[in-house]
């Protein structure tokens, strides 16, 4: 094994755990700032993060053979929240029926009856029906799909290369 693969290796954990980090970054604005309440799929495509996180910081300081396998199995993991975010996408534009049981997911519980009332005027709760928010026609669970996959590339084309 020469430095070069184990330089590749130690690149694509940090791109993985930077991209992972962001994303949860950009999902918990939308949460806790512009006030979208995720319903229970867009809380399901967090989980792959949560799980690429101490993969790639594994990959970092693992031998070779090592960040192979956790970046391996980080691809994995985020190839699933890919297909899991093409559903969710799939199911905002009607393509076909999403899941019968989703509603909002949890928000903060306000202290008081006067912030439960102000909570009311400024919290978004979306439905795994109805895309919240849009970019380039582009929806939240649309964009999750794109970097996923994005970053499911990144981690398995390193672990497979020689």
């Amino acid at each position: 094994m020469d430095d070069t693969s184990l330089l590749r290796l130690r690149r694509a954990a940090l791109l993985v755990l930077v991209g992972s980090v962001l994303t949860l970054a950009g999902a918990w604005y939308f949460q806790w700032w512009l006030g979208y309440v995720p319903c229970k799929l867009c809380l399901t495509e967090r989980i792959p993060y949560y799980a690429a996180i101490p993969l790639a910081l594994l990959g970092l300081f693992l031998p070779a053979w090592g960040a192979r396998l956790v970046l391996g199995l980080a691809a994995l993991g985020l190839l699933y929240g890919a297909g899991l975010s093409v559903y969710h996408a799939g199911a905002e534009w009607n393509l076909w029926a999403g899941p019968t049981d989703c509603g909002g997911g949890a928000g903060a519980n306000p202290a008081a009856v006067s912030d439960f009332l102000n909570a009311l005027q400024s919290t978004r709760v979306a439905d795994c029906s109805t895309a919240a928010w849009r970019l380039f026609g582009i929806s939240l669970a649309g964009w999750n799909a794109l970097i996923a996959f994005a970053l499911a590339s990144v981690s398995g084309t390193a672990a497979l290369k020689r």
